[in-house]
């Protein structure tokens, strides 16, 4: 098995990252003024519920039904497609799963495809690897373009591209072959939409992720809010969906569920503009190949960690990341990852499924734990929870040999002896004289591992323990 690309190659560890997008005022900008827009939008349209709360049991209550039961589902979403003149295949990683779509593609001699935006995609690293044997895939929702065309990395899950303004689309698409006229919003899109309609004629395969799958009834799901996605799955001769094993869902009764819950928490609206169904292939309607690539890579080992797997709820609605303040600070591209946020922080290292690597390893520590993303998740991910059993994976993987570890023994062997204790509080109250008003805010190494990112109080003249032995001793 090869090296799993949900988290970028060569990436710095959050810390670093994060450090260099503080700098960036520009981003700092435009993130703050995306964030709060949707979240207000948020707010409005879910205060609208009586039941929103009854909605999220039921969100959760289903998917853990899913997880308990994945391999019934699957096996049962396999048998209704097919039925349906669909055919399945079964990708264990990302090697797998971009050798079936690229082998796909080559039998109907496409030399380019033409995709709906897919986190599932970016997760394998699909389109560069289908450029890697020749086949150019075009991104069709305007801010994968825009990330596309500008050669950048996404730093939203909805919202590829939040980190651009108008200005900076504008200078991006000015390599369209009808570049538009100005930076107004009607004028960007018009540039994308001349850009897009010749790929969507001329396309004779089409690549799409999936929102849901559908298990009696072999259905699968996309919801989309531009229409671009549904020119996708109408128009070329052959489809290819890939989804994580994890969309699955039971019946159309819960869908119902989740229709409800995803708008919401991600678009802010009451429904999406563009909910796309198939099953299967109809004759003389939409594509007459329909394949379905069911995703692994990472997800198995992820169902197996009673606390982690929560995170495979997720249904992608980046709600996390409007309510984050690390996010709103940092961007979504200093996480390093396909998924960034608060779930990326979580799902990222789970499937990539290496703890020693130190990017990875650094994503569960890029949180305050202030709660606000386990508020608005609309499938009660408790994020927090799981990025604190993240944080002593990551601690139990580097072994005893480490730095911290060699400290926090040192630490024990102080504790475990009174007098020793005694010693180190009166050690420890000499900090006050290269204190600052109280705050220690740079200490040589290695203290300097705390003061470098954070101040902390300098250690009172006299403990509690001295002036009680003092006063009532």
């Amino acid at each position: 098995m090869g090296r799993n690309p949900v988290t970028w190659l060569g990436s710095p560890t959050f810390p670093d990252a994060a450090r260099t997008a503080l700098s960036d005022t520009q981003l700092r900008g435009n993130l703050r003024k995306a964030t709060t827009t949707i979240r207000t939008k948020r707010a409005g349209v879910v205060a609208e519920l009586d039941d929103w709360e009854r909605l999220r049991l039921a969100g959760e209550a289903v998917k853990d039904d899913v997880l308990s039961n994945l391999d019934t589902y699957l096996e049962q979403l396999e048998a209704a497609v097919t039925e349906r003149g669909g055919v399945v295949h079964w990708a264990r990683d990302a090697d797998e799963a971009n050798r079936i779509v690229l082998d796909l593609a080559r039998q109907e001699s496409a030399d380019e495809v033409v995709k709906v935006k897919s986190m599932a995609t970016a997760e394998i690293g699909l389109n560069e690897a289908l450029a890697e044997g020749g086949v150019h895939a075009i991104e069709t929702d305007l801010a994968e373009v825009i990330v596309q065309l500008g050669e950048d990395r996404p730093s939203h899950i909805l919202v590829p591209a939040i980190h651009r303004n108008r200005a900076e689309i504008k200078e991006i698409f000015a390599s369209m072959p009808e570049p538009p006229e100005s930076d107004e919003p009607r004028a960007l899109a018009e540039a994308a939409r001349r850009y897009l309609r010749r790929k969507f004629l001329s396309a004779k395969v089409a690549i799409s992720g999936a929102n849901f799958g559908i298990a009696d009834t072999g259905s699968v799901v996309v919801v989309e809010s531009e229409g671009n996605g549904r020119m996708c799955l109408t128009l070329p001769e052959t489809l290819i969906t890939v989804m994580g094993v994890e969309k699955v869902l039971p019946s159309w009764r819960d869908l119902e569920v989740f229709l409800q819950l995803l708008p919401r928490s991600s678009t802010a609206e009451r429904m999406n503009p563009y909910t796309s169904i198939w099953s299967g292939v109809t004759p003389g309607d939409g594509p007459q190949k329909f394949h379905l690539v069911l995703l692994d890579n990472g997800r198995t080992q992820t169902l197996a960690d009673e606390v982690g797997r929560q995170a495979l709820r997720c249904i992608r609605c980046s709600a996390c990341l409007n309510v984050c303040p690390v996010y709103e600070r940092t961007g979504g591209q200093a996480y390093g990852s396909v998924y960034p946020g608060p779930i990326g922080a979580i799902l990222a290292p789970q499937l990539s499924g290496d703890l020693t690597d130190p990017q990875a390893a650094s994503l569960p520590y890029a949180s305050s734990l202030c709660g606000a993303c386990y508020e608005v998740c609309p499938v009660r991910i408790n994020i927090p929870e799981v990025l604190t059993h993240l944080r002593a994976e990551v601690v139990e993987a580097k072994g005893k040999r480490t730095g911290e570890a060699l400290a926090m023994s040192a630490a024990a062997w102080v504790f475990r002896d009174r007098k020793r204790y005694e010693a180190a509080q009166k050690a420890g109250s000499l900090s006050r004289f290269v204190a600052r008003d109280g705050t220690l805010s740079s200490l040589p190494w290695p203290g300097s591992k705390w003061t470098d990112t954070r101040d902390a109080p300098a250690v009172p003249k006299e403990s509690f323990r001295a002036w009680w032995r003092r006063n009532r001793g």
